[in-house]
């Protein structure tokens, strides 16, 4: 009994080995869950489906005045959804998925393993990455293939989508991790956690266009990442005109990369302060 309780330090080949091995578990787990599948990896699909199909009638935005440059909703919602698909993969399904574990007890029992906290957070990191990058790409398969939508063909845009997708995955990684505290409970996980969610889409520029919201509530969501990502996500799929559009008129990737390096730092100071492997007595 006491060799269970008593870990000999890992090599650095067989933490990466044993991390390796978790993602394929923790993606195996994933999938086999219908409505976590539902509600974190197809959710961006169905709502751009719903969305392109509903205002489909309504024609395109962004005219010019000499009749060219207007773009269909579905492309003026894509943008805004890769973003969102980032912040579910990321926020919403790790937050659950670490609170039902601890409560569980799983996370308690891991200790009794010779399997490294290191490796667990590789695996648990790497679901997101490869979730996330999956749903994307389907979601713009999705999107071209549907409904027409013109994605990008130069590759400077693409590094773009490269960096903010590498920087929005990190981000909400960390803010998952974080947020994963709150819940007291493994029921009350899901009724903390997607409100939290779904509420961020609304005000951040994902379902509705951000400057026709009042500007208190543009304040409010400036202080936000995924404001912050989807205004960096339209620089990448919608045409330079409508730049202007944005508050104050430019995607500003500047303070795009800023806002989400501040909430990197803060997902990951909220993770080291307040991650616990035992449930809350």
């Amino acid at each position: 009994m006491s060799a269970l309780n008593t870990r000999s330090p890992m090599k650095a080949p067989s933490i990466v080995s044993s991390g390796l091995a978790a993602i394929g578990f923790e993606l195996r787990a994933y999938f086999r869950v219908p409505d976590v599948v539902f509600f974190t990896f197809l959710f961006p699909i169905l709502m751009l489906g719903i969305f392109g199909a509903a205002f489909q009638s309504m024609g395109d935005v962004g005219t010019l005045p000499d009749g060219s440059g207007g773009i269909s909703l579905a492309a003026y919602y894509l943008p805004g959804l890769v973003a969102a698909g980032i912040l579910l993969s990321g926020v919403q399904n790790l937050a659950i998925d670490i609170t039902r574990e601890r409560y569980e007890g799983s996370l308690r029992r891991l200790g009794a393993t010779p399997m490294s906290p290191v490796s667990y957070f590789i695996g648990k990191i790497g679901v997101v990455v490869v979730t996330a990058l999956l749903q994307s790409a389907l979601l713009l398969v999705f999107a071209a293939v549907v409904f027409r939508v013109e994605l990008p063909t130069d590759l400077s845009t693409w590094l773009r989508f490269a960096w903010l997708f590498a920087l929005g995955i990190a981000t909400m990684t960390l803010l998952g991790i974080a947020l994963s505290a709150l819940p007291r409970s493994t029921r009350s996980a899901s009724a903390v956690v997607i409100p939290i969610v779904l509420v961020l889409q609304f005000v951040s520029g994902v379902y509705l266009q951000f400057t026709m919201l009042p500007e208190w509530l543009q304040n409010v969501a400036s202080v936000f990442p995924l404001k912050w990502l989807a205004q960096g996500m339209r620089s990448v799929f919608l045409a330079a005109h409508l730049e202007a559009a944005e508050a104050g008129g430019t995607w500003n990737l500047g303070l795009v990369a800023l806002m989400l390096l501040v909430w990197l730092v803060v997902g990951l100071g909220a993770s080291l302060l307040t991650f616990r492997w035992q449930r809350r007595s």
